[in-house]
C-alpha cells in the first residue's frame, strides 16, 4: 500500500499497528530522520497514498482515528512548538489545533530551527538538527551543546522542551546529531552503527561537530557534548579520536569499557547490540568502541564530567568511575576531568523532577565554566 523509500513506518509506541483506521481511509504514521508524516489512503478503488498538509515540521507522536469518525486526530510537536493536537478534516484538508495546551504556557516564538546535513568520513549524509534564538550571529562565539545517541534504533525525534528552552533563552544554540546506530531512515541505519560498524556513530558525531565549527555557528572553545548509556560510547570515543575538537564534554552513566561490559548485570541482554567477547569479531568490535581503552597518557583532553548512577540497573557504576580515572591519570592539559555520583537514582529514567532539574543544572553550568562565561566561573577558595 505504501512504496518502499527512506521513509520509516512507525507507530505511536513499539509494537503499535502503523495501521490506522477510520471511516473514510487509512491513515499511516511515517518518519524520515524524525521529521514526521501522515499518508491518508482513501478507501475509494485506484486510490494512492498522499500526505496530508500538516501546519509544521516536527514529530508525529500520535496518529488516532476511529473507524465510525472521518478524519484522524494527530498528536504533532517540534524544536520550537509544544505539542498539541491537531483535527484533520478530510472534506476541507483542514487541519486544525485543539488547543489541548494553553497557547500561552510557553512561548517559543522566537526559537528558529534549522535542518542540515554534515558529511560524514565515508560521504555519508548525516541529518543535524539545529536550534537557537531569532536575530543570533553565526559568527563561531555562540555556546553550544551537540547531543547524540546512535543506538538500539532509537530516533532523537523533534520535541519542545522547557529544559532546552532556558539554554536557548540565554543565547545558547541546542544541536542534534542524528548518527547511524538509531533508526532516522530505518534498519540499515541502524545496523550501520552497531558491531563491527559502530565507528560510523561517533564518526559521524565528529563530522557534525565539525559542521558546527566550519559554518560559524560555534568554535572549539565554544562547544560542548554530551549523551548517556549507550550514548556514552559515542561520547567517549569521540573525545579519544579528536581531543582537539570540544571544550567540554559530559559522559553520563557511559558504557565505556565494552570489552567487560558483557560480564555486568545488564551484559548479556545488549550481546545482540554490541557483540561478544567469546568471538574474535565482537572482540574486536567491542574494543574499537572501549573509550577507556583508547585513552593514551600525556594527552590533552578537554573538560570532561563523568557520571554515574549507584543503583544504576543499566550500566553498571565502575564504568564510568575507571573511565573518570584513568582519564585523569592519562591527561596533560589543565582541564578537570571530573566523577559525579548520585547514591539517589540509577540511569536517569526514572529520575525525579527534582533530580533531573539538579542534573542538567550541573551539565549546563559544567559547559558555561569551560566556555569561560564569567557568571560561571568557580569562587576562589580560601584556605
Amino acid at each position: 500500500m505504501v512504496p518502499q523509500s527512506s521513509a520509516v513506518l512507525t507507530g505511536s509506541y513499539v509494537g503499535a499497528n502503523v495501521l490506522r483506521l477510520a471511516k473514510d481511509a487509512l491513515y499511516f504514521q511515517q518518519a524520515v530522520a524524525g521529521i514526521g508524516k501522515v499518508l491518508r489512503l482513501s478507501y475509494q478503488p485506484g486510490s494512492n497514498p498522499a500526505a496530508i498538509w500538516l501546519p509544521f515540521d516536527g514529530s508525529i507522536d500520535d496518529v488516532v482515528t476511529d473507524i465510525t469518525a472521518p478524519g484522524a486526530l494527530v498528536d504533532m510537536t517540534s524544536w520550537t512548538r509544544p505539542g498539541d493536537y491537531y483535527r484533520f478534516n478530510p472534506v476541507t484538508a483542514a487541519v486544525d489545533p485543539m488547543h489541548l495546551v494553553p497557547e500561552n504556557a510557553v512561548d517559543p516564538k522566537d526559537f528558529v530551527s534549522e535542518e542540515k546535513m554534515a558529511s560524514a568520513p565515508d560521504g555519508t549524509l548525516i541529518p543535524l538538527s539545529i536550534v537557537y534564538k531569532k536575530g543570533m550571529r553565526l559568527d563561531g562565539n555562540n555556546p553550544t551543546a551537540l547531543i547524540g545517541y546512535g543506538a538500539y534504533g532509537e530516533v532523537w525525534k523533534p520535541g519542545f522542551s522547557r529544559r532546552n528552552s532556558e539554554w536557548i533563552e540565554r543565547g545558547g544554540i541546542l544541536a542534534v546529531a542524528h548518527v547511524r546506530g538509531g533508526g532516522e531512515f530505518g534498519d540499515q541505519w541502524r545496523l550501520a552503527g552497531q558491531k563491527l560498524t559502530k565507528p560510523n556513530t561517533w564518526r559521524d558525531f565528529i563530522a557534525s561537530a565539525q559542521y558546527l565549527i566550519d559554518h560559524k555557528y560555534t568554535s572549539t572553545p565554544k562547544l560542548g557534548i554530551w549523551s548517556q548509556g549507550a550514548g556514552g560510547i559515542l561520547i567517549g570515543r569521540a573525545v579519544t579520536e579528536r581531543p582537539d575538537l570540544f571544550a567540554a564534554a559530559v559522559d553520563g552513566v557511559p558504557f565505556s569499557d565494552t570489552p567487560r561490559m558483557e560480564t555486568g548485570a545488564n551484559g548479556p541482554p545488549n550481546i545482540p547490540e554490541f557483540g561478544t567477547v567469546t568471538t574474535k569479531e565482537g572482540f574486536q568490535g567491542l574494543f574499537e568502541m572501549s573509550a577507556y581503552a583508547h585513552i593514551k597518557p600525556g594527552t590533552k583532553y578537554p573538560a570532561i564530567l563523568v557520571t554515574a548512577g549507584a543503583n544504576d540497573p543499566r550500566v553498571d557504576p565502575w564504568e564510568g568511575a575507571k573511565m573518570a580515572a584513568r582519564m585523569e591519570a592519562a591527561n596533560a592539559s589543565d582541564k578537570p576531568i571530573l566523577l559525579r555520583v548520585n547514591y539517589d537514582a540509577g540511569h536517569g529514567i526514572t529520575d525525579t523532577i527534582s533530580q533531573q532539574a539538579s542534573d542538567w543544572t550541573d551539565i549546563f553550568t559544567f559547559f558555561l565554566w569551560h566556555f569561560g562565561d564569567k557568571d560561571f566561573q568557580p569562587a576562589e577558595l580560601k584556605l
